[in-house]
């Protein structure tokens, strides 16, 4: 099995971002989007999900989703005079169905900084 892990990190107070909600789809040869996971941050900002990938699924793509745009609704900051930015999209590839892939990104209301590492 592989292994997701991320660790989002709020930019604007230089925090965790916890409870942010993050969804991950595997993205099928004909496009059509199917939800594998749906959960959200631990009060670290940490999320860590197993996830089955057959070798014959090596080449598909995954989104990982995060809700952005709930999260910093939902905190006690200076809202932007408009907020344009409601979710950000990852996408990838897993080609070793036995890996760990950590994504960790950096968010702030209206940007996001995302590296890999493994």
């Amino acid at each position: 099995m592989a292994t997701i892990t991320t660790h989002l990190l709020n930019s604007v107070l230089g925090t965790h971002a916890g409870g942010v909600g993050i969804a991950l789809l595997r993205i099928g040869p004909s496009g059509v989007r199917t939800v594998v996971f749906e959960r959200a941050t631990d009060a670290g900002g940490r999320l860590a999900e197993t996830v089955e990938i057959a070798n014959e699924d090596a080449e598909a793509q995954y989104e990982l989703v995060f809700q952005t745009g709930q999260y910093f609704a939902s905190q006690s900051l200076p809202q932007p005079a408009r907020q344009i930015v409601k979710e950000v999209v990852i996408r990838f590839s897993m080609p070793d169905p036995s890996a760990s892939y950590h994504i960790p990104l950096m968010i702030a209301p209206n940007s996001h900084s995302v590296w890999w590492s493994s």
